[in-house]
């Protein structure tokens, strides 16, 4: 199974999100008491971060879309939402590209808690794998592996 978790953190001083990757999971942390404005641009750092080490794959109309890609790179952007009044999130996914509009008067929290179960949704669409020492792990896989 592919998880894509969120969570709100105590992070050191000065740093504003961070990841790590475990079989079928990537955990991005973002500082508890950050503003959508500043977190934001953390986050899209961390996210291409992530993507350049990671292997997780998207695939588009048949085509595996990678960070490697030479015509779409696999990006994930994080944006703050210019429509008035806000929606808390709003994700689009096109080839190569996710984009996750924020409202600007979130709190971690609530940006946490509306994500966490969109991604859940949108990683059950079928579309994402993640290379895992040598195993593709996908939703259908099982969660743990019997040594």
């Amino acid at each position: 199974m592919l998880r894509s978790v969120y969570k709100a953190a105590d992070l050191p001083d000065g740093k504003l999100s961070d990841w790590r990757e475990d079989r079928g999971l990537v955990e991005i942390s973002v500082a508890r008491h950050a503003k959508p404005r500043d977190f934001i641009p953390s986050l899209n750092h961390t996210l291409a971060d992530f993507l350049s080490q990671a292997e997780w794959y998207q695939v588009w109309d048949g085509e595996v879309v990678s960070a490697k890609s030479p015509d779409s790179p696999l990006r994930c952007t994080f944006e703050l939402s210019r429509l008035r009044p806000a929606p808390l999130l709003h994700i689009l996914e096109h080839k190569g590209l996710v984009e996750l509009h924020i409202s600007p008067n979130a709190t971690v929290e609530q940006f946490v808690e509306a994500l966490n179960p969109s991604n859940a949704r949108f990683l059950a669409g079928g579309r994402w794998f993640q290379a895992w020492r040598g195993e593709i792990v996908t939703m259908d896989s099982p969660e743990t592996l019997a040594a």
